[in-house]
């Protein structure tokens, strides 16, 4: 059942709750999903508290439940992380899908009490365009072209993506959230600003980086920039394609991990 909680900074953000006891984790999602659309995580969420984990599943700031107006930019969600760590006691681990590894990455290193991080497919392997990429999707974003900002963040992914995302009868609303990548963009940018080494020179908790079996040659590039700046790092190979993963192998792997992390 929904559940809501109120940030320092005033935003209103639902959540499902799994679990009563146990190391807490949050799962953060990249750039699209919510809980009402990604049914994966959820499982995922459920499947990892019954293994001994505390877990919550949260929509977004201007996602789903999660109704924000104005600009979200990554204070926002790095209190929305706080408020939501409060409820399991103070910390948490998060687990990042895609570019909500990079804000989980840029809380870790903001300081707030991140106990762990589970990467899933982070994408920030060094390229040094990301912040040109990211200032005309925000443009088009502001100009009210929700579509064209859409087309713009994913025209670097599988082009399939956004075929099958506009024959979607939710499309107009989808394009319209395209307002909440504003975070997801600041954080991408943030992770492509220097040197890694110096940007995560803060996160210092045990990290994993997981792929996906079928995966793409940019993850295991993302994977190996971020074992060579975070100490003890490991990547870590688990069945799933196409961006995602297996619902089982993933709550098993998060539960060892985190349960190991908090040992």
């Amino acid at each position: 059942m929904t559940e809501y909680v109120t940030t320092a900074l005033g935003d209103r953000v639902a959540y499902d709750r799994y679990g009563d006891g146990g190391p807490g984790l949050i799962f953060v999602a990249g750039a699209g999903p919510f809980r009402a659309i990604d049914p994966v995580t959820t499982a995922t969420a459920e499947l990892a508290a019954e293994q001994g984990l505390a877990t919550i599943v949260y929509d977004r700031l201007g996602r789903g439940d999660s109704e924000a107006t104005g600009r979200i930019g990554l204070d926002r969600e790095f209190a929305a992380l706080r408020a939501l760590m409060d409820l399991l006691g103070g910390e948490a681990a998060l687990c990042g899908h895609s570019s909500g590894c990079s804000i989980s990455l840029a809380a870790a290193a903001n300081g707030l009490p991140v106990t762990a991080l589970a990467l899933w497919e982070a994408p920030i392997a060094p390229v040094g365009t990301v912040a040109e990429w990211i200032g005309e999707v925000e443009r088009r974003m502001d100009a009210g072209d929700f579509d064209g900002a859409l087309t713009h963040y994913m025209k670097d992914m599988p082009p399939e993506w956004l075929e099958q995302a506009k024959q979607d009868p939710m499309y107009e609303m989808l394009a319209a959230q395209v307002v909440s990548y504003r975070a997801d963009g600041e954080s991408l940018v943030w992770a492509d600003s220097g040197p890694q080494a110096e940007l995560f020179a803060n996160v210092r908790v045990p990290t994993e980086f997981l792929l996906g079996e079928k995966t793409f040659d940019e993850m295991h590039a993302a994977a190996a920039a971020v074992l060579a700046t975070i100490p003890g790092s490991v990547k870590k190979e688990l069945p799933g394609a196409d961006h995602t993963w297996d619902v089982a192998p993933m709550a098993a792997e998060l539960a060892r991990f985190i349960r190991g992390a908090g040992s």
